[in-house]
C-alpha cells in the first residue's frame, strides 16, 4: 500500500533529518547558520518544516557536508540495460523522418 505524503509532511521530515544531522555534528542552530552564511531564522524554519528558500537549504546541506543528498533529488537518467533486454532492442530507437508529400 502506497501512502502519499503531503508537502507539509515532507517538509517536516526533511527538517527533522537536518536537525538530526546538525546534532550529530554537535552544532547548535546559531553555529550552523554562521557556517552556512544564512540567518538563524532560516535554520529554524528549515528544521521546523515551515519552509525556506532553496538557496538556504543548499547552503545548510553544504555546511553539514551532505551534498550527496542533492544528487538523489535529480539523479542522472540513463538507459537501463535490463529494460533494453526486456524490450528486445539492442539499439536506441530513433525518430523516423516523415515522408514528404508529393505534389
Amino acid at each position: 500500500m502506497c501512502v502519499t505524503r503531503t508537502s507539509a509532511d515532507l517538509e517536516a521530515l526533511l527538517g527533522s533529518r537536518l536537525r538530526e544531522l546538525r546534532l550529530l555534528k554537535n552544532l547548535d542552530q546559531k553555529s550552523l547558520a554562521e557556517r552556512a552564511g544564512i540567518s538563524l531564522n532560516a535554520v529554524k524554519h528549515l528544521e521546523s518544516g515551515k519552509g525556506a528558500r532553496v538557496n538556504s537549504l543548499i547552503k545548510v546541506v553544504r555546511a553539514l557536508e551532505r551534498t550527496d543528498w542533492l544528487d538523489t533529488l535529480a539523479p542522472i537518467v540513463s538507459i537501463s540495460p535490463m529494460q533494453m533486454l526486456k524490450s528486445g532492442s539492442r539499439e536506441p530507437r530513433r525518430a523516423r523522418r516523415r515522408a514528404r508529400a508529393r505534389v
